[in-house]
């Protein structure tokens, strides 16, 4: 594969430079799920809050978990409470969460939406050969999988979900996964994962391009800099992220970037035709955004690795959720890229307000600052109703 772009201008050069005054501070006791993957693997981009230590089982609404909550998200998003029953959400991870269903019973009946279970029809789970067993061991994300599956859940309470478990997290092996869960009949796929972009990894790209199946992945939780695959793919839909906070606002609301969603300009992966940004020879991440700033994140549960409800956050968050709302909407054969995100003309937040430049500057370029219209960090904007989603 040819290196698209040379050199860098100096406009967007991966320079080391001290975070501007727009970056919101990290807060100190998030922590990544993931730790550095090892070459050829991916590292998923939840983010665990470690001042929150929740209790375990089912919550009463009247002293509901720390975080946000579906109804939360919903107003946040002004997102409808029922949809499409008859999509499925795929979510694609790596290594087994024997808890998962148990997990995700908890998180349901907690917030009143309805059982999603193996039982129902509802709940499936498999490995990267879409067998029910044997399953993989377990690599470390239990906290994702958890995340995903509320996620998944929050946005979309009555679509099916189908949880995809990869033997290990090599590109081979979440490749795979990606197929099976196409094939076994999934409408979105949610990746919530990815690896820095480079040389030969094009070789995956046809994992993650499937006709009338919409493909969602994390931007990543590294700030400005190197775009993350699989979401640079121009057939996939790249997921920003934001801080969200109540305000005495008309929409009861606001967002920034937040300052660890990554965004980047592609050295290796050509510009799309529906991506018109000035300053990218490339294909630009993100393409819309949601809540990820884990400061500001949605309730979790997750009793596999003792957290029990907590609150996590990263773009590992905002990917499922964005997924759920392409299932809500009913049209996800519409997403086999983003380019119908870049047309809508309602139906979007635009975020104007702060900025991923954490160890790299962008000279307040979009590409990195967020600003009216398209921005790197959080693409078009997040979710506001159906209406640029087909519904």
């Amino acid at each position: 594969m040819n290196r698209l772009i040379a050199a860098i201008p100096a406009l967007v050069t991966l320079a080391t430079m001290a975070v501007p005054a727009a970056a919101t501070p990290e807060p100190s006791t998030a922590h990544a799920v993931c730790g550095a993957a090892q070459p050829g693997h991916v590292r998923c981009y939840a983010q665990v809050r470690g001042d929150v230590h929740g209790t375990h089982g089912v919550r009463p609404l009247a002293a509901p978990p720390q975080g946000y909550g579906p109804a939360d998200l919903r107003d946040a998003y002004d997102l409808p409470e029922t949809g499409a029953a008859h999509q499925t959400i795929a979510i694609v991870d790596m290594g087994d969460d024997p808890s998962a269903e148990a997990d995700l019973a908890v998180y349901r009946q907690t917030y009143g939406l309805p059982p999603c279970t193996t039982e129902n029809g509802c709940f499936k789970k498999v490995n990267q050969r879409g067998d029910a067993s044997p399953l993989p061991q377990d690599w470390g994300w239990g906290p994702e999988i958890s995340l995903d599956l509320d996620m998944a859940s929050a946005a979309c309470p009555s679509c099916s979900i189908l949880l995809v478990e990869a033997d290990d997290p090599g590109l081979a092996n979440a490749a795979e996964a990606e197929n099976t869960a196409v094939a076994l009949g999934a409408d979105v796929v949610s990746n919530s994962y990815g690896i820095d972009e480079s040389n030969g990894l094009d070789k995956f790209a046809a994992a993650y391009k499937h006709p009338g199946v919409a493909i969602v992945a994390s931007s990543g939780d590294s700030g400005y800099g190197i775009p993350s695959f699989p979401a640079v793919l121009d057939s996939v839909v790249g997921v920003g992220g934001t801080s969200l906070t109540k305000a005495d606002n008309a929409r009861g609301w606001t967002e920034s970037a937040w300052n660890r969603a990554s965004s980047g300009c592609s050295a290796w992966f050509a510009k799309p035709a529906w991506q018109h940004d000035e300053n990218c020879p490339g294909r630009m991440v993100a393409d819309v955004a949601a809540v990820a700033d884990p400061n500001t994140g949605p309730a979790v549960y997750d009793s596999y690795d003792g957290y029990g409800w907590t609150v996590i956050g990263g773009t590992s968050a905002s990917a499922p959720y964005l997924s759920g709302v392409i299932a809500l909407a009913g049209h996800a054969e519409r997403f086999g890229d983003a380019s119908s995100l870049y047309t809508a003309v309602s139906g979007l937040n635009d975020v104007t307000a702060g900025s991923n430049a954490r160890y790299t500057d962008c000279g307040g370029d979009y590409q990195c600052t967020s600003g009216p219209g398209y921005d790197g960090p959080t693409g078009m904007g997040t979710p506001a109703g159906l209406a640029a989603f087909g519904g």
